[in-house]
């Protein structure tokens, strides 16, 4: 059984990684997000019964199969470290024999990369000294060796292996049929090392769950100021009288406040404003007399404050001056992408190109009820590694707004999967 580790940026970054080194048969035990990306435990021939008597008393410690997958990899590396500790010493040795001259224990071992191998007869060495070390780092270097990688055991007959590979083709076809890209669709189901397409989807529908990052925090609990960006169409604008009406209705309406930065369109704010009418909020507006640092300023007693941007790409003239006003400003502005459901992935990620620069904290995803499959969306938030704070699911104020949650997000995708699949047929029964 062999555990490691692999660290990677994003998810597909690290399926990638765990494709090329352990190959398809690997098993993903677990895997998280951690500080500049993500975390994958992967085991080959992984027998769970066989961890926990290797881990002895420190298995008590793993109450499920995480983190038994976390104490393994610490083991696994522990004595890494250690087989590496053995075959210095025995270069030190070898290097004190060369030193002082010594020939006759050469007969004794002959070297074969990192293992020592003994021949059929071996002659009285007046340096058994340096023989019997020798002998016993060689005992060691095979004890850890078992250890760290396990007892081999037989190939897979051929029938197997090519039963195994077309699950695998089908799962990434269906994943493909639930919206991902062909590439980390590929990259997911090669995780599923054997057994039904059934196991394998709901273990891949399990990868996807701890892929996707939601936002910890509640906006309209933790205040703060947060900004809009994304291009027109997006729902930017919308969604932030969502978030307005929602905390109106929680929290009253004298700590917050809104503020556009879009003064570049003719009546481009006339929305907002209407927002804050029906509200009774202050809507402040970003021009040549009033910076949006100064503003932020007058509005520093507001418990929360939404800033609402204008949709321009990198060939509008006001993009760079907008991206630089929130990027450069004093004020802790936590700025999220807004991304439609419905658009293609690879607009999705040009989007993504576009805002990075403005330190996305995450992303907001509208237009759900819209979209025939969420794998699009689903894949993007996995590849970015963008947290979801948000998404929305109509037309309704504020009624059409939810905090973003990863199972239910895939259980949703699931439900559109098989409506998009039992379509056709209800429409030729009726």
């Amino acid at each position: 059984m062999k555990v490691q580790r692999f660290f990677a940026k994003s998810m597909a970054e690290a399926l990638k990684q765990v494709s090329h080194e352990m190959g398809p048969d690997a098993v993903i035990l677990s895997n998280r997000r951690v500080d500049g990306g993500v975390e994958i435990v992967t085991a080959l021939d992984y027998d769970e019964n066989m961890a926990r008597q290797r881990l002895g008393e420190k298995a008590a410690e793993a109450t499920n199969g995480s983190r038994l997958a976390e104490l393994q990899a610490d083991q696994h590396r522990h004595l890494e470290e250690e087989l590496n500790r053995s075959r210095s010493r025995i270069r030190e040795v070898r290097e004190k024999r060369a030193h002082t001259g010594s020939k006759d224990a050469d007969c004794l071992f002959e070297s074969s990369g990192d293992r020592l191998q003994a021949p059929a007869a071996t002659a009285y060495s007046p340096q058994g000294g340096y023989s019997d070390e020798l002998a016993m780092m060689r005992a060691e270097i095979h004890s850890l060796k078992e250890l760290v990688s396990g007892r081999e055991r037989g190939s897979e007959p051929a029938v197997a292996v090519n039963a195994s590979n077309a699950v695998q083709q089908r799962l990434a076809e269906r994943l493909q049929e639930f919206g991902l890209g062909t590439e980390l669709s590929t990259s997911v189901s090669r995780q599923h090392r054997a057994g039904r397409l059934e196991d394998g989807w709901k273990q891949s529908l399990k990868m996807l769950a701890t892929g996707v990052r939601t936002a910890r925090e509640d906006w309209l609990d933790a205040g703060g100021v947060y900004a809009l960006v994304g291009p027109t169409g997006s729902g930017k604008t919308t969604t932030i009288g969502k978030l307005a009406a929602r905390y109106v209705l929680e929290h009253g309406s004298d700590s917050l406040a809104l503020v556009t930065t879009d003064r570049y369109r003719v009546a481009a704010h006339e929305q907002l404003f209407v927002f804050g009418r029906i509200l009774n909020v202050p809507v402040r507006v970003v021009d040549e007399s009033h910076s949006l640092d100064n503003i932020l300023d007058e509005l520093s007693d507001r418990h929360l404050v939404l800033i609402d941007t204008a949709g321009l790409t990198s060939s509008d003239r006001g993009y760079q001056e907008q991206l630089a006003e929130l990027v450069r400003s004093d004020h802790n502005i936590r700025t999220h992408l807004v991304v439609s459901a419905t658009s293609q992935p690879r607009i999705m990620k040009s989007v993504w190109h576009c805002y990075k620069m403005a330190n996305l904290a995450g992303c907001v995803m509208t237009k759900i009820d819209e979209a025939l499959t969420l794998g699009e969306s689903l894949g993007f938030v996995m590849e970015t590694g963008l947290p979801v704070a948000w998404y929305t699911d109509g037309q309704k104020i504020p009624e059409d707004l939810h905090r973003a949650e990863a199972v239910p997000l895939v259980r949703m995708g699931v439900e559109r999967l098989k409506a998009l699949q039992h379509g056709p047929a209800v429409a030729e029964r009726a």
